[in-house]
């Protein structure tokens, strides 16, 4: 992504209350902050009442036309609502129509909007409002109100449009040449709004009903209100997402924890904004893990909560994705069941294995978490209908049985074959974290399933027993160790690949001849040795044994076990920080960061037409696996410092081993602070010119990076840490 701003308008943000309804003005609490992110100016709204991201995207020079265009985007936490508008210039030249939001007369680029519920609607109204600035005649292509879902689905698929939904915009004009467009949602009692007002002299809006019924603006200035009446969540204040002990990175980092309080709210924790500002199970417990050090029992227990609250009873599955609001009322309407209840997906193998891990590493790791289990695991559930009355212990309980029962069969004797491996499920081609088409080359088996989370998923579900949870299986508290034993000794062997040096070398200066998007050097002469890696997953396209990408998803095994295996621990090691060394393509590292896959050692052209920089999950460099490979580094280096020599693991005692560890931990580092201007937004991409350029995702791809990620907050915890720089 190009440079950024960062501008915090003013540092203190609201409290964590309720305010009543009659409390119309609270703008003196109010928090704003405008982030750049070409062609993304991105604005943040806050106060007592909502919270609101409002986007305006107006290409620059150069912009992919057919990718960008010209939009405005309102996106509100509550209901996972927003609304977007896409505009067009009039005289159909792309890319001559430039738009832009203006300060208000209150300092910042937005105003707040609240009117007071009604005996007809005991919701309030609530919202933004700002003045937008046309540098030509624009017209108003295509415009959604209600979900975000919906709005993803148009921008990130192939422009999905539901009639349903389009049907019900209504359209109309004023004698003050505004316009409005107004849908009532599919319960029929929400309604989202917005409004368009000429000011300073600009012409009036122009409704035309034979053309899709569209608007069309001349040039000018024109004030825009976006409201809608669902009701609000409780947001969280920095003060109150951050413990005692950390209060004083508000004045240190005022964006991040900004933004980290823009995504915490009483019941959950927020994926991103604004593609994914909803609960996702997975992001807000690998968040959870990497924040902890810094959050406040009120912020763990909200993601804790959010996470039992919606496991599935019947089987145990962990929610992927809640769905709510309008695109939930939507979807049962596609079973002809008319309600407004929430749902989840549940198609995910990973979430699963993390839930015991979280509860864990809070509720028997630290002295704040072990004082209030009891209370926590008596509260009974309510935000699923189905799950109405069941203690937050029995849900737990559900999901650690499902965990037990299926790692079983590896477990057993005799049992470490590849068909006893987790596998996605049936008729899913996403089930971990690089959860798109070929994330992970088509494979069925993921390696950070298998060699990382179910080991420690066990681990930590011995403790938990240990520490009194899980009466009914008294076993487990030694039971589930022996099991975690064999999947950390044995699971790792099916997902290595090893590529003969004189073969990788070729490989790698195959690969690099072959790309249009790349001119530097293959670095092939930096391969000395095999090459070893870990396979991405098992069972991959185009009937491939096992998938041949370089990846950074050793940072899982890293950061959530302690090996004993000493060999392979050794050779472990030895691998990743090669691969954290070397310059890809021979490794992962380059001046933009870790690219967290490499798929120059495939070898079939399937690996490297799906793992391009234009991939979600492919040469691209995302945040928080720096994060969790630095900590999970750390934490292997921090095993060096034991204090029974007993427990000291022996590559700790490999002067060479240790400083190539070290020398790949700082490496890492380096990259880090290199990138820091990226480090709080999601994903990023590059392009090369004598050296490597940071360019956002969204300039080769519908699918855009979110300018805030909550795992991509998580260097406000994880920081470089000091070794001893020899065994000396």
């Amino acid at each position: 992504m190009p440079s950024k701003s960062w501008i915090p308008w003013i540092a203190s943000l609201l409290t964590a209350i309720a305010f009543a309804a009659d409390n119309t003005t609270c703008s003196s609490n109010a928090t704003t902050l405008h982030l750049t992110d070409g062609p993304y100016e991105n604005y943040f709204y806050s106060d007592c009442h909502s919270a609101t991201h409002v986007i305006i995207t107006s290409p620059l020079p150069s912009t992919n036309l057919t990718l960008i265009g010209p939009r405005l985007l309102i996106a509100w936490p509550a209901g996972n609502s927003g609304i977007v508008a896409f505009f067009s210039p009039s005289n159909g030249q792309n890319g001559t129509l430039g738009i832009r939001l203006k300060n208000s007369t209150s300092g910042p680029a937005l105003d707040p909007i609240y009117t007071a519920g009604d005996s007809s609607n005991w919701n309030a109204s609530v919202g933004v409002s700002g003045t937008i600035v046309f540098n030509d005649s624009a017209v108003l292509t295509v415009p959604i109100l209600g979900s975000i879902r919906t709005i993803r689905d148009f921008t990130e698929g192939p422009s999905i449009i539901y009639p349903a939904v389009q049907d019900a915009i209504n359209f109309s004009s004023s004698t003050s040449d505004s316009a409005t467009l107004n849908r009532t949602w599919f319960d029929n009692i929400t309604t989202t709004t917005l409004s368009f007002t000429p000011l300073n002299g600009s012409d009036a809006i122009t409704l035309d009903r034979n053309i899709n019924t569209t608007l069309t603006f001349a040039p000018g200035t024109y004030r825009f209100n976006a409201s809608f009446n669902y009701p609000q969540l409780t947001q969280l204040s920095p003060q109150a997402v951050l413990n005692n002990a950390s209060t004083d990175l508000i004045q240190q980092s005022p964006d991040q924890t900004t933004s980290l309080s823009f995504l915490s709210y009483t019941d959950k924790l927020l994926a991103g904004t604004w593609r994914f500002l909803t609960y996702f199970g997975r992001d807000s417990m690998i968040s959870l893990l990497l924040l902890q050090p810094i959050l406040s029992p009120s912020a763990t227990e909200a993601v804790l909560a959010s996470v039992i609250e919606r496991i599935n009873a019947t089987d145990g599955s962990a929610c992927h994705e809640e769905v709510l609001g309008d695109y939930a009322t939507w979807l049962n309407l596609q079973k002809n069941v008319s309600s407004t209840q929430p749902g989840c997906d549940y198609k995910m193998v990973d979430t699963d294995f993390f839930v015991p891990i979280v509860l864990k590493g809070y509720f028997v790791d630290t002295d704040s978490g072990r004082g209030r289990a009891g209370r926590f695991f008596n509260r009974t559930a309510g935000f699923l209908e189905e799950n109405a009355g069941k203690t937050y212990e029995a849900l737990a309980l559900r999901t650690a049985e499902k965990i037990v029962n299926t790692t079983a069969a590896f477990a057993a004797e005799g049992g470490q074959k590849r068909e006893n491996l987790i596998h996605l499920k049936d008729g899913e081609v996403v089930g971990q974290w690089r959860d798109s088409t070929y994330g992970i080359g088509g494979g069925r088996a993921p390696y950070d399933v298998n060699t990382a989370l179910v080991p420690a998923a066990l681990r930590a579900i011995a403790a938990l027993s240990r520490a009194g949870l899980f009466p009914s299986h008294p076993d487990w508290n030694s039971t589930a160790d022996a099991h975690a034993q064999i999947w950390e000794d044995e699971s790792l062997s099916f997902f290595e690949v090893s590529v003969p040096r004189d073969a990788a070398k070729q490989l790698v200066d195959d690969y690099t001849s072959n790309l249009t998007i790349y001119s530097g050097p293959s670095h092939s002469e930096d391969i000395t040795e095999n090459v070893l890696f870990y396979a991405l997953a098992l069972d991959g396209n185009d009937g491939q044994d096992n998938v041949r990408v370089m990846n950074t998803d050793d940072c899982f095994r890293h950061f959530l076990l302690n090996t004993t295996n000493q060999t392979q621990l050794t050779g472990y090691l030895n691998q990743t920080a090669d691969h954290v060394l070397q310059p890809w393509p021979v490794g992962l590292s380059s001046d933009v960061g870790l690219f967290v896959a490499n798929p120059a050692y495939g070898g079939a052209a399937v690996y490297a037409r799906n793992f391009t920089n234009a991939d979600y999950h492919g040469t691209v460099v995302w945040s928080w696996q720096l994060a969790m490979m630095a900590a999970g580094l750390a934490r292997q280096l921090g095993r060096c410092d034991g204090n029974a020599t007993s427990n000291i693991p022996d590559f700790c005692e490999d002067g060479e081993l240790y400083a190539k560890v070290l020398r790949a931990y700082n490496h890492l580092w380096t990259l880090i602070d290199a990138n820091g201007e990226q480090l709080s937004g999601e994903v990023w991409s590059w392009t090369y010119d004598d050296g490597f350029h940071v360019e956002p995702l969204g300039s080769f791809t519908p699918t855009e990076s979110d300018i805030r990620q909550l795992w991509s907050l998580t260097f406000l915890a994880v920081h470089r840490e000091n070794f001893r720089q020899s065994l000396a």
